[in-house]
């Protein structure tokens, strides 16, 4: 799949593209920081490159990957989301990474919410998984607020990583959980919604 035809996903506050080789410093800057703890980081210079490179050469390889999350009115990128699967992944994986100074702004909720979607309406996705650090706090909340659940029985990639099963298709349609994510990802659209107490990406 070349990057022209990787295809474009719209919400309300984002537009997600194919990594581009432009997007690379923020990405650069995010995966040898440590912000990166919970992805196999910080890394140096060299593996950060690699893991780009890699990205960009999932969508050709699988046929989807992540996107490149962008602010629709100022083309800004605040991180990735979509699907991956690398070699020795026991299933396909919904991920996501914020840059730092984009955290805290349900950016993650939106972007994820909207490849989620579109695994499941387009490609035809009836299950996905998250694998994640059970040190990642923050990533196990939005993995809640999504809908996924701790699947003790699944297969792990290493056995240090928590699999959180995401809702099948049909547990989002027309139903209290999907009606929910939709209003939550609503609230954060809206400039006078200041959230308290609240499980932040």
């Amino acid at each position: 799949m070349s990057a022209q035809n990787i295809p474009t996903l719209e919400t309300r506050r984002l537009i997600l593209r194919g990594p581009a080789p432009e997007d690379y410093p923020d990405f650069k800057a995010t995966f040898t920081s440590y912000r990166a703890r919970f992805m196999g980081g910080p890394l140096n210079t060299y593996e950060s490159w690699m893991l780009y490179a890699a990205e960009i050469g999932h969508w050709q390889i699988r046929g989807y990957g992540m996107w490149m999350i962008h602010d629709k009115a100022t083309d800004e990128t605040y991180g990735m989301a979509g699907g991956w699967k690398p070699a020795g992944w026991p299933e396909a994986e919904i991920a996501w990474v914020i840059w730092p100074e984009a955290a805290d702004k349900g950016y993650a909720l939106e972007a994820t919410h909207a490849a989620r979607a579109y695994f499941y309406g387009t490609l035809g996705w009836d299950s996905a998984v998250s694998y994640i650090d059970p040190k990642n706090l923050d990533s196990i909340r939005l993995a809640e607020r999504l809908g996924a659940k701790k699947d003790h029985d699944a297969a792990t990639i290493d056995g240090s990583d928590a699999v959180y099963r995401h809702p099948a298709p049909a547990e989002l349609i027309g139903t209290q959980l999907g009606d929910g994510i939709e209003m939550e990802i609503s609230h954060y659209a809206d400039p006078l919604f200041k959230p308290k107490g609240w499980a932040l990406d």
